[in-house]
């Protein structure tokens, strides 16, 4: 994947429990935001953070997901859950996120 948006930086602590759950072989599920910024999930085992540069992944299986990108990771909130979560509520706000 080749994402086009300027890495974020993600919080030490979730990078922390991604590394703990790489150590682990955690398997489950992920969601994240694709090159696209579409939301997508994938499933698989936590393998290793790869580190390209200043960017983190995290590779699942034969994926690398970008740590900026992660929503969810096995159902904890991720550095992009709250974009997500602004989107979900934007009706109630009455914002226009476009």
């Amino acid at each position: 994947m080749e994402y086009k948006d300027k890495y974020l930086p993600v919080d030490p602590d979730f990078e922390a429990e991604v590394v703990k759950k790489c150590h682990e072989g955690k398997i489950g599920k992920i969601h994240f935001y694709n090159e696209i910024n579409q939301i997508n999930q994938k499933e698989g085992k936590a393998e290793e953070l790869f580190i390209s540069g200043y960017e983190k992944y995290l590779q699942l299986g034969t994926d690398r997901i970008r740590l900026d990108k992660i929503i969810t990771l096995f159902g904890m909130p991720g550095p992009a859950y709250s974009i997500y979560e602004r989107y979900l509520n934007s009706c109630l706000t009455c914002e226009n996120l476009n």
